[in-house]
């Protein structure tokens, strides 16, 4: 699918849900400001039982795809997998770090053992009520008990 994606208008917060909206799982979420743009998780939806020989559902990456060299990071709020299970398939698509706490970044790692994909540079732990800025946007983590 060839998608166009218009560049943001300058002085606008454009916020595209790419999953995880009205549905259980694919959450995952891209927030631009001008030529700047960071996604907030990469996760996966399990199929129904009727889906038979689909193992995982993950978002469209089309968008991400035309950001390109835009997409600056990847924001990680939590370990469970309707919000990390498709980030092996996400890191191929650009070059910036992808943020998570310890125990989200630990939950990642076998799964890009299993895609043979090496990134432990590109992983940044967190703590709590740490700030990364990223281009105009300043992110702040905190603890959440979901």
């Amino acid at each position: 699918m060839n998608q166009s994606v218009p560049d943001v208008s300058p002085a606008t917060l454009e916020v595209v849900p790419l999953g995880g909206v009205g549905e259980f799982g694919m959450n995952m979420m891209a927030v631009s400001w001008e030529d700047t743009t960071i996604l907030i998780d990469a996760g996966v939806m399990f199929p129904e039982p009727d889906q038979l020989g689909v193992d995982l559902i993950i978002p469209d990456m089309t968008y991400v795809e035309a950001r390109g060299d835009k997409v600056k990071a990847l924001v990680l709020t939590h370990g469970h997998e309707d919000h990390i299970g498709a980030v092996p398939h996400v890191l191929p698509l650009f070059d910036g770090p992808v943020y998570g706490t310890a125990m989200t970044l630990a939950l990642i790692e076998p799964k890009l053992q299993e895609h043979e994909i090496d990134a432990k540079d590109r992983l940044k732990r967190v703590k709590p009520r740490d700030r990364v800025t990223i281009g105009p946007f300043t992110i702040e983590f905190v603890r959440v008990t979901h």
